[in-house]
């Protein structure tokens, strides 16, 4: 595939990918609209597709491309061939873990986000973990605990029990009494085969968006605080209830805000991360402590990023065409700088 576009109008031909067969799919769904919704469509040619509950992919409206997951896969790779790039909206399992950046990658589809490793990678919570210790981000002292073993696990303390490699917080329980905590491993264990069991860390929870611009370099979001209820967890349903109430710029002193950034950047680069990444951090008296990392987190216009960006000056749509030109292979291009160039100027 070259650098040309696919369009027979001049545009670029972007495929925007919903969806997905996971607890988040509805949520992918809204990602998906709002992306398709707000690409320029004098430089967009949008191609909408969507993975159903059932694995099988569908088109702009909702019919599945064939009888089966399989067949459908193959008529999805016919149309994917006809576009300049894909830009995959699908969060959690079977999506944001790599899975699609796998498939693309063998179909040798360009497409926006981080690949196979950085997907797999910072999906896989307890690998993050790992990554961030080896470059000297702290995270919070955990077990890793399977169906095997958890009725070996004691209570020794508040606990915060979360599947391994599920989104959107489905499955985290506040463990604060011994009596919640085989429950809590149940509930986990639903979602997950594997479950990490984290010693409660306390401090604020800010956020940090690291965005790999179509130039190469890293930028790096203005912070946001999610303030909560005291006792609260970000749970799903803070997450999409309208809640939770977000600071932006979180109030730092600047080295509070440089360690942040900082590690930010130290755990996207470890990861392998492209495209845009948002990192969690709970900030503590002793520095920040990772929690998580998202490489496909919420991207409407009211998500998390989105709005972090837009404080710094990059709207939505232009936060959009910085990624799908960041993900173009090297070429010509149909039209002068973007308006993100610009901004980012």
């Amino acid at each position: 595939m070259t650098g040309t576009t696919a369009s027979r109008d001049g545009r670029v031909r972007v495929a925007v990918i919903g969806g997905g067969r996971n607890c988040e799919h509805e949520v992918s769904l809204a990602t998906a609209a709002s992306v398709r919704s707000a690409l320029d469509p004098a430089v967009y040619d949008v191609l909408a597709l969507t993975i159903g509950r059932d694995g099988r992919w569908q088109d702009a409206s909702g019919r599945p491309l064939a009888a089966t997951a399989a067949e459908s896969v193959s008529a999805a790779l016919t149309l994917l061939a006809g576009c300049d790039v894909a830009l995959p909206a699908v969060h959690g399992p079977y999506g944001e873990d790599g899975t699609l950046a796998a498939l693309l990658d063998l179909a040798d589809v360009p497409y926006v986000g981080s690949g196979v490793r950085g997907g797999a990678l910072a999906m896989d919570k307890w690998a993050t973990k790992l990554v961030a210790e080896a470059v000297g981000v702290a995270v919070a002292p955990g077990l890793l605990v399977t169906a095997d073993d958890a009725d070996q696990v004691v209570f020794d303390g508040p606990v915060v029990v979360k599947p391994v490699a599920a989104g959107s917080s489905h499955g985290v329980s506040l463990v604060t009494r011994a009596s919640e905590l085989a429950p809590a491993l149940a509930e986990a264990l639903r979602l997950d085969e594997r479950v990490l069991v984290e010693q409660l860390v306390v401090g604020r929870e800010v956020d940090l968006a690291v965005l790999r611009r179509a130039d190469g370099g890293l930028t790096v979001g203005p912070p946001l605080e999610i303030v909560l209820d005291e006792g609260r967890l970000f749970d799903t349903e803070q997450k999409y209830d309208g809640g939770a109430r977000f600071l932006i710029p979180a109030p730092l002193t600047t080295d509070e805000h440089d360690q942040l950034v900082e590690a930010s950047l130290a755990v996207f680069t470890a990861l392998g991360c492209r495209g845009v990444a948002r990192c969690d951090f709970f900030l503590t008296a002793a520095g920040p402590v990772l929690n998580e990392v998202n490489t496909m987190p919420g991207m409407t216009a009211q998500s998390q990023v989105p709005k972090m960006f837009a404080r710094q000056g990059l709207s939505y749509p232009e936060l959009l065409d910085e990624l799908v030109r960041g993900a173009l292979p090297p070429g010509p291009r149909t039209r002068g700088a973007s308006a993100a160039e610009r901004s980012l100027a």
